[in-house]
């Protein structure tokens, strides 16, 4: 439950991911959430924001602990029958084992697909491991405000950079952008 407000954020920010991919080969999403007790659901991929919006608009945020593990062995098996070239985690806290998070990163990390953990809030077991699971992927962490929309806007638009045009679009994107964007790649490997 305590997503709400950053849900709604995203949900009004994920068109610019398509925008500021659209002059470099765009991009592909896939829509992945858990809630309440023990359900995970994925969408479809998209390549439209129209799409990935209505998705999003359909989710209901509910209380229950986090499902990282899941997540994260879900892409894997994406990422097995296709190239996944990121992940983006949005979360405030970790209620599971930080080894069997960091298991599965490493796996993930494997398959090439980084993990962009973005952190709202000042959790300290989550911080810890949402920067092991960056670094096993050679991803990146940030941290966030809850009231910082703009700075969660520029991360969303980073990764969608990265997505579509790998490292050196990134570094591009990165030369114009905020000090936030600039830390996130240079953690990127």
């Amino acid at each position: 439950m305590s997503r709400q407000p950053t849900w709604d954020a995203a949900v009004s920010l994920q068109a610019q991911m398509f925008d500021v991919t659209a002059d470099i080969g765009g991009l592909d999403v896939q829509l992945a959430y858990f809630r309440g007790l023990g359900e995970f659901k994925a969408s479809p991929w998209v390549g439209d924001p129209t799409t990935l919006g209505k998705a999003m608009s359909g989710v209901q945020v509910r209380g229950g602990h986090t499902q990282i593990c899941r997540a994260l062995r879900h892409a894997i098996t994406e990422a097995r029958s296709k190239p996944v070239q990121a992940l983006v985690y949005v979360g405030d806290c970790v209620e599971e084992a930080a080894d069997d998070v960091c298991a599965a990163a490493g796996e993930l990390g494997l398959l090439g697909t980084r993990a962009f953990m973005f952190q709202e809030g000042h959790e300290r077991q989550a911080e810890m491991t949402f920067r092991e699971v960056a670094r096993l992927t050679g991803g990146a962490f940030a941290r966030f405000d809850a009231n910082a929309g703009n700075q969660l806007r520029e991360l969303l638009r980073a990764v969608a950079v990265y997505a579509a045009g790998g490292r050196k679009a990134l570094s591009g994107h990165s030369a114009r952008s905020s000090r936030a964007v600039q830390q996130l790649t240079h953690q990127v490997r």
